[in-house]
């Protein structure tokens, strides 16, 4: 099987349909982990947000209850604009579909910026960090999440089948493209060191203000054991940060 890229991969009707349905599963860690963390970073959310790799924009009525006046959302694949589109689109929630990379971000338009496990599919990360520090406000806030790196670093090698046990860290400071076999396909990502991520940031005009690595809470879980067995090791970085103007 080929390896997809971006939106190929989400767009495929195999992939597509075991995404949704692990979305939709009890335990999902998305769920239980990276998003309580990212909302918990969105802490006086106010203005015109912008989510880049919006997925279906499932995020954006939350956002606007949260106290956004305006949410848009880009993603490149067709099928979760779609989908999203049919349940969330309204005059305050706008979808739009676009790769990252083609769409023309305007010029100090937007409060927030989020991405959500979206980053780490991006080849060139400078080249999106620069167009959000163009289309952010002056003193406007970016957070992301991606796969952690301690988990990136070793998704190419073999893993056994079942839920996983144990957890391998390799080639940590060998960074760059993994290919990996999940959800029923395979799929290209990028392996960023943590420190890489931080100098990304830096370099493109932003300064950290707050970084998590999803500490699993207790309340998130019904299952005592799939609680401790998420305490074992990070699935998730989310880093806030603030523009700074150069």
């Amino acid at each position: 099987m080929a390896n997809f890229k971006g939106h190929e991969f989400y767009d495929d009707p195999e992939v597509f349909e075991k995404y949704t349905q692990h979305r939709q599963g009890i335990h999902n860690p998305n769920e239980r982990i990276e998003k309580p963390a990212v909302l918990e970073l969105l802490n006086g959310l106010t203005g015109s947000i912008l989510d880049l790799g919006c997925g279906y924009g499932d995020l954006g009525p939350e956002i606007v209850l949260k106290g956004a006046t305006h949410y848009t959302g880009i993603d490149s694949s067709a099928k979760m604009i779609g989908m999203g589109q049919s349940r969330f689109g309204n005059d305050r929630v706008k979808l739009i579909r676009s790769r990252l990379e083609d769409w023309e971000y305007p010029k100090n338009a937007f409060d927030w910026v989020i991405s959500r496990l979206v980053f780490h599919y991006v080849a060139e990360l400078s080249v999106i960090l620069n167009r959000i520090h163009h289309t952010l406000k002056t003193d406007g806030k970016l957070v992301f999440s991606v796969e952690h790196p301690v988990l990136t670093s070793s998704m190419h090698l073999s893993r056994p089948k079942g839920k996983k046990q144990d957890w391998m860290v390799d080639e940590y400071f060998n960074t760059g493209i993994r290919n990996q076999r999940w959800m029923g396909g395979n799929v290209e990502k990028y392996h960023r060191t943590i420190e890489e991520y931080w100098r990304l940031l830096v370099d493109t005009g932003f300064r950290v203000t707050d970084i998590r690595e999803g500490c699993p809470d207790p309340k998130q879980f019904q299952d005592e054991a799939e609680y401790e067995r998420r305490k074992r090791i990070p699935l998730f970085l989310i880093i806030k940060a603030v523009k700074v103007d150069f």
